[in-house]
This record gives C-alpha cells, structure tokens and sequence, in this order.
C-alpha cells in the first residue's frame, strides 16, 4: 500500500514507473483466467489507476469499462491504451459506491489493489461502506456473473504477510461475504538497485527501501491475494 495517499493525484507517472516492473514473471493473466476464462467477457474495472489491469485486460475480453477517482491516473491510463490498436474500452472518473453504469451489464467486476483503501479511509465503518461497494458490484453483473479483488499480501516477502489493518477486511470476505482466495508471487524486477530503493521508498517507505538496500533486492519479492465471488 502507498505510504502517501496523495501521490495517487500528484505523481502519476511515477507510481505507473513503479508498477511497470511488478509482476516481472506474469503471474496475473493465468491466474485471473483459471478463476474465470476472460475471453469475450463485458468487464467493469474499478480502482483502474494507471491502467496495469486494464491493459492486461483489453487484448482478451470484449468490452472494458475502467473507474478510479483520480483523474491524474485515468490520464496515464488513456494514454497507455491509445497506444493499443483497440477501440473496446472507456475510461471514467467514478466512486466505487456510485457506477454510472445499468445494472446487469456485466460479466466480470475486477479491482485491483483499491477496495481495501475502503477499510483504511473508514476504519469505523468500514463493514458498512465496504457493503456499498459490494452491492455495487453486484448490482452491474449479470446472473452468474464473477467479482474479483487482488490485494496485498505482503511486499517484501515470499509467503503471505498482510498488513494488519487488512487482515479483518481479508478474514471478511471469506466468512461473511462468501468469497474464496487464493495468492501469487507478483515480484518486481528492478533494472538496477539504485532504481529499485527509489521507486520503492518512493511508493513504499523508508523501512521497506531500507530493507530492499540491505537484502540488495533488485527482484523484489511480492504475494498478491485474489479473492473471487460467482453469483
């Protein structure tokens, strides 16, 4: 998770920088795929950032309609898929709890790395506010339509380590909301270390920059949770 939340609308392109070396060995795609095939698929993205699921996503599926509430990201998004010879996606500045779309619309809702800043932004209610999202998400699918959430489980480490203020939200989505999980590596490989502390204390922090210094981490270990729900 960033260490400051206003990079997200001040430093776009350095938090894209950042992510264009996750998941070096491409770990995603097949994983996504063997929950549910994508193909052909009307997708609705939320938390879409610069786009690294987005572009992952648009080769494959039929249609891709992706939301964030930064428009500094969506920006970085549009410009990396008007370099794709495509023409099936829309972007839009939108809130998870509020999609400007009709419901039964679609086949998949996927998000990455951004429904658990519903529990960080409300930690008093955040069962209530994460609920909206949730009866958002499944206002828009159609029948037997899948929801997908890929969260941290741990960077810097190589078995699952999530960060304690997630743990209640993960715990949550499996006992009460009926999702199943699982988790991948998602390291990153630097081009060099210098680069690998930047963009790490960066995005991360100095603990973890520190760390990757001391470990001479130019692949930089990483577990990503997926948890998944079929109506």
């Amino acid at each position: 998770m960033a260490a400051n939340q206003d990079l997200y609308n001040t430093q776009a392109d350095r938090y894209d920088l950042l992510i264009a070396h996750e998941d070096y060995q491409q770990n995603i795609l097949p994983a996504l795929n063997q929950i549910h095939p994508l193909a052909g698929l009307n997708v609705v993205e939320l938390g879409a950032g610069t786009g690294r699921l987005t572009c992952l996503l648009a080769p494959i599926v039929k249609s891709i309609r992706a939301f964030d509430a930064a428009q500094a990201m969506l920006e970085v998004a549009m410009a990396k898929l008007r370099r794709m010879p495509l023409q099936n996606w829309t972007i839009g500045v939108a809130d998870h709890r509020n999609l400007p779309i009709k419901a039964q619309s679609a086949d998949l809702v996927i998000s990455g790395w951004s429904i658990c800043y519903t529990v960080v932004y409300h930690p008093e209610h955040w069962r209530e506010e994460l609920g909206k999202v949730l009866a958002e998400m499944k206002r828009v699918l159609r029948p037997r339509g899948t929801i997908i959430l890929l969260e941290t489980q741990g960077t810097g480490h190589e078995t699952p380590h999530p960060p304690e203020k997630l743990a209640k939200y993960y715990r949550y989505l499996e006992a009460k909301e009926g999702f199943s999980s699982t988790w991948i590596r998602t390291d990153y490989q630097f081009p060099s270390l210098a680069e690998a502390e930047s963009l790490v204390r960066f995005f991360f922090g100095d603990t973890l920059a520190d760390q990757t210094v001391q470990e001479k981490w130019v692949i930089l270990p990483e577990c990503t949770g997926i948890w998944w729900l079929t109506l």
